[in-house]
């Protein structure tokens, strides 16, 4: 029996360019000045710089440095009038000067690209004597060490391997003896298959000692006791004093157990932290800054318009130039509103900055991080009239520079817990007090997760143990057997 039904749904969708700008207040600072580039290369009707010969042009860019005025006027598609930038060139000046360069120009010099890790090892077998069987190996065992520095995979795969992908018939005694050449690169400890034999290889790599010697016998015949710290069965293993235990485990402690990580020619970029914002005390008053990155000037191409005046003025329109002029106003639309996208991304940010500064006063004062006050998304996104995805999406990527350090903003949101007082407090302050008591404990003797609820407890914070366990572990700390000292 077929029934028939009425269903209203009311749904909302974004509109291209509101996606955009999501994107762009999304981006910090460094992204953001990629996206700019990007923008300016794809649209030359957009130029960064003020344009001093129009002061009246309604593209000019306007001065941005006055974040409080949130009512200023905005840019509208509408503006635009065809009819006022016309132009008769068939061939527009864009299409002639890309990749043209006068000789007084400075041309952009590439940097060489670094060299990678596994071209490193491989630049390291030339220097062994190898005939072109154990050539072909060693360099397909480099191949199979990933970013870590380790060979995952069991020596009868990699025989199998060989065969079927690369037609290397070979034997496992032959990948074990290229395996010791393997071990023999730099840095020490490459080429391990697990954690024990990376150690080892680091450890033999080094002058011996005494205490060389014993972490060796350690690492080889008790590693399970070593990872567990069972100290005491080490003690009556070796019969040794606890100062020559601790220097044989002090031996293994310096070691690297990534290797691969380590190698400073990694193609892996890292990139410094560039804060978004910066907070100041200034006579006992917070005063927050935008970084400049952040507030370019741009303005629409003046060639650009007065093409565009120039088909006005011709009576003469042929195809091609009315083609010409419709690509030109798409490019004015286009940047006259990534002008007032930037400056709405600039707005959103300095209110969003500028409310949770003002929420977490207190903290930005002194520094202390007990301060904290319970804050989520939605506290901030009342105080400023925006949607909590948006204040996400300021909160999630950017950084504040601030008198105790830089910061990434979402550190500062958290829940609220009861004291036993009855009173809120930010679960960012219990974290800070566990993080203090474990710091302060006896290291021979950690505290387990019941004594340190049982302290939190007697220090006005009832928390259940598994709570406890929960935040040590946001806080990466190991459980109280893993962070015991000899």
């Amino acid at each position: 029996m077929l029934k028939q039904f009425l269903n209203l749904k009311l749904s909302q969708k974004l509109s291209p360019q509101q996606i955009q700008l999501m994107k762009l207040i999304q981006l910090p600072t460094q992204a953001f000045e990629q996206r700019l580039l990007e923008e300016m290369n794809e649209n030359p009707a957009l130029e960064a710089g003020k344009e001093e010969e129009y002061e009246a042009d309604e593209f000019a860019n306007e001065d941005y440095d006055d974040y409080d005025d949130a009512e200023s006027d905005r840019i509208e598609a509408d503006d635009i009038n065809i009819d006022e930038y016309l132009s008769d060139d068939d061939t527009p000046d864009y299409k002639t000067q890309v990749n043209n360069y006068s000789e007084d120009e400075e041309r952009e010099t590439p940097f060489a690209s670094p060299i990678s890790f596994h071209q490193d090892l491989i630049n390291q077998l030339n220097t062994f004597i190898l005939n072109d069987q154990e050539r072909e190996i060693a360099e397909f065992l480099v191949g199979s060490i990933d970013d870590m520095g380790y060979i995952r995979r069991s020596v009868p795969d990699i025989v199998d391997d060989m065969a079927f992908t690369q037609g290397i018939y070979t034997d496992e005694a032959m990948v074990e003896k290229m395996l010791h050449v393997i071990h023999e690169l730099e840095p020490s400890g490459v080429g391990a298959r697990d954690l024990q034999e990376c150690l080892l290889l680091q450890l033999k790599h080094k002058t011996p000692t005494e205490y060389v010697d014993l972490a060796i016998d350690i690492i080889e015949n008790q590693f399970d006791a070593f990872t567990k710290k069972h100290y005491d069965k080490l003690l009556q293993k070796y019969s040794v004093s606890n100062e020559q235990l601790k220097k044989a485990i002090h031996e293994i402690e310096r070691l690297n157990p990534k290797p691969g990580g380590s190698f400073t020619g990694n193609n892996k970029v890292t990139e410094n932290v560039v804060p978004d914002f910066a907070i100041r005390i200034v006579d006992g008053e917070l005063e927050l800054t935008l970084n400049g990155r952040n507030a370019p000037s741009l303005h629409v191409s003046k060639d650009y318009q007065e093409m565009m005046q120039t088909y006005k003025d011709s009576r003469d329109k042929s195809t091609a130039q009315k083609d010409a002029v419709q690509f030109i106003k798409q490019k004015l639309d286009s940047a006259k509103w990534f002008i007032d996208a930037i400056r709405q991304r600039q707005e959103t940010l300095f209110v969003t900055m500028n409310a949770i500064m003002h929420y977490q006063e207190e903290f930005f004062l002194d520094g202390d991080e007990t301060k904290l006050k319970p804050m989520i998304l939605k506290d901030i996104a009342d105080m400023v009239g925006l949607d909590i995805s948006t204040i996400s999406r300021v909160a999630n990527s950017k950084y504040v520079e601030t008198p105790y350090g830089t910061k990434l903003i979402k550190e500062f949101f958290s829940e609220a817990m009861k004291n036993d007082q009855g009173e809120d407090v930010s679960t960012l302050e219990i974290k800070k007090i566990l993080k203090n008591t474990i710091e302060e404990e006896d290291k021979k003797k950690p505290l387990p997760d019941d004594q340190l609820a049982d302290i939190l407890k007697e220090k006005g914070y009832p928390i259940a143990r598994r709570t406890i366990a929960k935040y040590r572990e946001q806080l990466d700390i190991p459980v109280a057997r893993m962070r015991k000292k000899i």
